[in-house]
């Protein structure tokens, strides 16, 4: 029988998939619009990958339907307890305890918050560490790491013989990421990789049929390491050469199982130099560039960009400016510096990034 969404997406999250998690939920906002467990999962979703401001909007939504309910409480009660806002966060932990009295995550909360007597160097280490999510909504067993605990042991019990005979040691234990036996090129498509017909449009590159073939099997194996960003760049330049319309086709296929990366996941994180220099290989990359915030606006529609001027901290090294667009208004301090995570893409001709999450240190 097949699963709704929200049941995949608990799914994923018990598997620690979170960007998987939010991307199918993404895809169905329409179907779950004014639903509390849409609302709350997803918050829990972006919660856990560190979105803390799409967190708290999907957290206030929910609210907004149901107001009593644990899990939507432990939420809104971590997003007060990292800003160190423990009054708050021990007044959310209280509610809680009335509703379910033996409630663990709230009874251990609130002895964490009586532990450390409002320091906040504390909070900010546990932040870093990723040991604040033992104060998030309980995602349940996770079964894939419970499988990798015993899978080794009954391999033990097999005896080394039988896992030598059905493991070989050459193979990948924790094997692809997706099946893409579809898109690998064929023998004809490999022999005729370019264009026949040069004269119907311009290329930003002209490759020769290994060059295109070597690329799009390049692609597909940075895909398989987890490299997305490097396979992306790999497709664009198909994308922008002489490849035949067949292996351009499939390079869009391919690109359409990479996943939303968050801020411990990102790899291949190109320079704004390189973007700049050649902005078409880098479209719809990630970045998680850091620098400072100017220029905000708020629209209408709650939308809201800015100027990002990148480089470090106290911007000693200055790279370049570029503007984001985000869906709804992030939480950030202005007068600070911070991280954001991005997609990079191209409007009205311009270098431009679709905001995924803003992380911005602790102030101490």
């Amino acid at each position: 029988m097949a699963k709704d969404a929200l049941t995949l997406a608990w799914n994923d999250m018990r598997k620690r998939h979170f960007a998987a998690a939010i991307k199918r939920l993404e895809s169905k906002s329409e179907i779950y619009e004014e639903n509390f467990e849409y609302y709350l999962a997803i918050g829990v979703a972006c919660l856990y990958v560190g979105d803390i401001g799409a967190a708290s909007s999907y957290f206030q939504m929910a609210r907004r339907i149901r107001l009593t309910d644990s899990r939507l409480l432990l939420g809104q009660a971590a997003i007060f307890l990292r800003h160190g806002d423990t009054a708050r966060a021990l007044q959310y932990y209280l509610d809680i305890t009335k509703i379910d009295p033996s409630n663990k995550t709230a009874l251990a909360a609130m002895e964490f918050i009586r532990r450390i007597q409002g320091d906040y160097d504390t909070i900010c280490r546990w932040v870093d560490t990723g040991r604040i999510e033992q104060f998030y909504p309980p995602l349940g067993v996770n079964y894939q790491k419970f499988a990798s605990i015993l899978i080794p042991v009954f391999a033990c019990i097999l005896g080394c013989a039988v896992a030598v005979t059905f493991f070989p040691r050459h193979q990948n234990s924790t094997g692809p990421r997706a099946d893409l036996s579809d898109l690998v090129l064929t023998d004809e498509e490999k022999s005729f990789a370019k264009e026949s017909d040069l004269s119907t449009q311009s290329y930003k590159f002209v490759l020769s049929d290994k060059e295109i073939t070597k690329k799009y099997n390049s692609a597909l194996n940075y895909f398989q390491e987890g490299r997305d960003n490097a396979a992306q760049k790999e497709v664009n330049t198909i994308l922008n050469s002489n490849a035949a319309l067949s292996i351009k086709q499939k390079s869009r296929i391919l690109a359409s199982y990479f996943e939303i990366p968050d801020f411990n996941t990102i790899k291949d994180v190109p320079a704004l130099q390189e973007v700049k220099e050649s902005p078409f290989l880098y479209y719809d990359c990630w970045v998680d560039w850091g620098g400072k915030i100017s220029n905000t606006k708020t629209y209408d529609d709650f939308s809201f960009s800015c100027s990002f001027l990148v480089g470090d901290e106290n911007l000693e090294k200055y790279d370049g400016t570029v503007t984001v667009k985000f869906d709804s208004v992030p939480s950030f301090n202005a007068a600070e510096s911070v991280k954001i995570l991005g997609k990079l893409t191209e409007v009205d001709g311009e270098l431009c990034i679709i905001g995924r999450a803003v992380y911005q240190s602790p102030k101490k």
